[in-house]
């Protein structure tokens, strides 16, 4: 069967996908941000983050778009997705640059220990630091999402192709194999390969927190349901209520044990490793499924709260407000002054920190109404550029027909 020849249903803007992303956005800075708010918002539902969140999101977006193309137009997609994740990865070397110029030299004359631990192995090996950073080998702390981004868009090409090709379910037992490989320290052997190969001696927790090989997963299921949703086929339309019964148990499991209320021995240092966000423990896995069937049970009631302005906008602006945010982090770390929270963290208090919040979500609204009326004119240039081409042959038409 030709895909071509698929009758694809019409594709309408879900601007509530817009505000997910920009409601993770928000969420992402309050926990980056070096001040006390981020007590709160650290891992408040058990053990899922923004990050597990954005990173789905982006995934299920760019599944629900990029799978018309693919279907429509096979050989266009392919470019257009590789031309996306090299824009990526130009916003990604304009963050290093600011990082080894600007950040590394305050960090140098003030001696802020936030600043120099987060470029320490820059400051003590400065040429395979860049080298690395350029090839996506060496992620400092806070800039380590983009490269993965990079790395997972540049590939769903592929991921595509091969869904359209062999089915969804080849493609989630391959990343389900994938993902257990990681849980083995499938990341140490390809690093150590890849080290012996370039021979940049970069140590392996300098490579990113994220492990690729497991955060994958997270990617692979949003594209399949972002794509089953532009084709009008979503897997679990309606939830049963003992289903979200169920799920709401187990997300009330994993927060009582995210706060230590059951006992020494379901505690997150007990679990370690299970639960671990950066390795996509099988607990965490667990509790992602389960918070994500509870949050799309409620969706009805949640999309009324947050299928809203700023988060529209912030969603819909999402890279340059990613970007802009790890700006504000990095001066958030310049205000420090040695106030420690309980888990031994350098954290502003009181005004500086309200004051510091503010100004960042204040300045990240403004960043994204600018880019989305931007594009919003690009948008009307443009097709106002393609009215004008095709109007002399409009004109000409009747000319045509009369033979003068």
């Amino acid at each position: 069967m030709q895909l071509v020849h698929m009758h694809l249903p019409k594709l309408e803007r879900r601007p509530e996908l817009d505000a997910l992303r920009g409601l993770f956005l928000v969420w992402m800075t309050v926990t980056h941000l070096p001040t006390r708010f981020s007590d709160f918002v650290n891992q408040p539902f058990g053990f899922v983050s923004s990050a597990e969140g954005f990173v789905f999101i982006s995934a299920l977006l760019v599944g629900r778009l990029y799978i018309r193309d693919l279907v429509q137009n096979p050989r266009n997609v392919r470019l257009k997705l590789w031309k996306r994740s090299l824009k990526i990865y130009g916003y990604h070397l304009v963050m290093l640059a600011l990082a080894f110029t600007v950040v590394a030299e305050i960090a140098i004359h003030t001696h802020k220990a936030a600043l120099t631990n987060l470029l320490d192995f820059y400051l003590a090996h400065p040429f395979v630091a860049v080298v690395g950073s350029v090839l996506l080998l060496y992620c400092p702390p806070l800039l380590d999402i983009l490269p993965m981004y990079v790395t997972f868009l540049f590939f769903t090409p592929l991921v595509l192709t091969a869904a359209v090709r062999f089915g969804w379910k080849w493609i989630l037992a391959a990343s389900c194999v994938v993902w257990t490989l990681a849980q083995f320290g499938l990341r140490d052997l390809v690093h150590n390969w890849i080290v012996h190969v370039t021979h940049l001696g970069i140590p392996l927790q300098e490579a990113g927190a994220f492990n690729l090989f497991a955060w994958q997963a997270v990617w692979t299921v949003g594209l399949w349901l972002g794509a089953n949703s532009a084709m009008d086929k979503v897997p679990l339309n309606k939830v049963p209520g003992w289903l979200a019964g169920l799920a709401a148990a187990v997300c009330v499991f994993f927060v009582a044990v995210r706060f230590g209320w059951l006992g020494p021995h379901l505690t997150v240092q007990a679990l370690g490793v299970k639960l671990d966000k950066w390795q996509i423990g099988p607990l965490r896995v667990i509790n992602l499924i389960a918070f994500t069937v509870c949050a799309y049970w409620s969706r009805k009631y949640v999309l009324k709260v947050i299928a809203r302005e700023p988060f529209v906008t912030l969603g819909m602006a999402s890279l340059r407000v990613f970007c802009a945010h790890i700006v504000f982090v990095f001066a958030g770390l310049t205000m420090l002054y040695g106030d420690f929270n309980s888990d031994g963290l350098d954290q502003l208090h009181g005004i500086p920190a309200v004051a510091l919040l503010a100004c960042t979500l204040a300045s990240l609204t403004w960043l994204a109404s600018r880019e989305v009326k931007r594009k919003r004119l690009e948008k009307e240039r443009r097709k106002l550029h393609e009215m004008r081409l095709r109007r002399p042959e409009v004109e000409q038409a009747p000319l045509a027909r009369t033979g003068t």
